[in-house]
């Protein structure tokens, strides 16, 4: 029987888990007008949901 051997490829990186990736791409150049827009979209539908929203009421 033959002992078992690892193989490791000198400068291969490990890959990345999913936070590691999605973080990768949130901040990657050509996302950005994407992501500004969501968080402008967030922070519209946050203000609109709270009560400084009573302001925009006509008196």
């Amino acid at each position: 029987m033959s002992p078992k051997q690892r193989v490791v490829v000198a400068g291969s990186r490990p890959q990345k888990g999913f936070f590691g990736a999605a973080y990768e791409e949130l901040t990657a150049s050509e996302n950005t007008t994407i992501v500004r827009s969501l968080l402008v979209f967030g922070a519209g539908v946050a203000f609109l949901h709270s009560s400084l929203s009573e302001f925009l009421l006509p008196p």
